[in-house]
């Protein structure tokens, strides 16, 4: 596994290979691997929600569309193999500033919001990140409901005649 991420990070992402490279790919992963598991914690991951995760992860980290696809797939066997989320939200605590922590838990908001509904499972997942990156109930709420706002936007935007 370990070394179908370096080959996916060694081809798509970095020019030369390096601890500091190596942390950032792993960050990376991490990052992702959270914005995975909101769409998959519901068992029922829509095209809209794997369409925001894709959208986040190519927007976040400057990616093609088939590099964002490989990515999500290497997040996705990550998910699946991890027993916990402490391996992902503790590299994102050491690395990240506050600010760049509640971006991410903005991102998993969105992706919660892309199919219009917040699932229980969903919203018990985000306050459990939020605890664990730290990060304050006004500051996760803030979140919230800018990532409700933009997808209601969005909605509205892609179907004028929607009103939810």
């Amino acid at each position: 596994m370990l070394s179908r991420v370096r080959d996916f990070f060694d081809r798509h992402l970095s020019a030369a290979p390096s601890a500091q490279g190596d942390d950032q790919h792993a960050i990376e992963l991490a990052t992702a691997a959270l914005l995975v598991e909101v769409m998959r914690i519901d068992d029922q991951t829509t095209p809209a929600e794997y369409a925001a995760v894709q959208h986040a992860i190519r927007t976040k980290f400057n990616l093609t569309e088939p590099e964002a696809r490989q990515l999500i797939e290497l997040a996705e066997e990550e998910v699946r193999q991890a027993t916990d989320y402490y391996q992902f939200t503790s590299m994102i605590n050491q690395r990240f500033t506050q600010a760049q922590k509640e971006r991410v838990l903005e991102l998993m908001w969105r992706i919660a919001y892309a199919d219009a509904a917040i699932d229980p499972h969903e919203r018990h997942l985000l306050r459990k990140i939020a605890a664990l990156l730290h990060i304050p109930d006004s500051a996760n709420l803030a979140a919230k409901l800018r990532a409700r706002d933009s997808a209601a936007a969005e909605r509205a935007q892609a179907d004028p005649k929607r009103t939810d």
